[in-house]
């Protein structure tokens, strides 16, 4: 799996950023936490798998979300 992780925070003007670990600039911007937490996803699984870091307005980590690889070649089986 990618080393892939992304950080979403809350923005000190308003609204919630995804940052890269490090990152100076932010990913992206979003009016909520969901929206920022669903792009995250997204551009995790573009990056091939990774990790969703969620904070809380209080800066503390409240959540983690494991990505699973964009093109997993052992996709988990349908046990209808």
């Amino acid at each position: 799996m990618s080393n892939t992780k992304r950080h979403v925070v809350p923005n000190p003007d308003g609204g919630w950023d995804i940052k890269k670990p490090g990152g100076q600039r932010s990913s992206g911007h979003h009016p909520t936490q969901q929206q920022a937490v669903d792009r995250a996803r997204e551009i995790v699984q573009n990056a091939g798998g990774g990790e969703v870091v969620t904070h809380g307005r209080d800066g503390r980590i409240c959540d983690s979300d494991t990505i699973a690889p964009g093109h997993d070649p052992f996709p988990p089986r349908d046990t209808k």
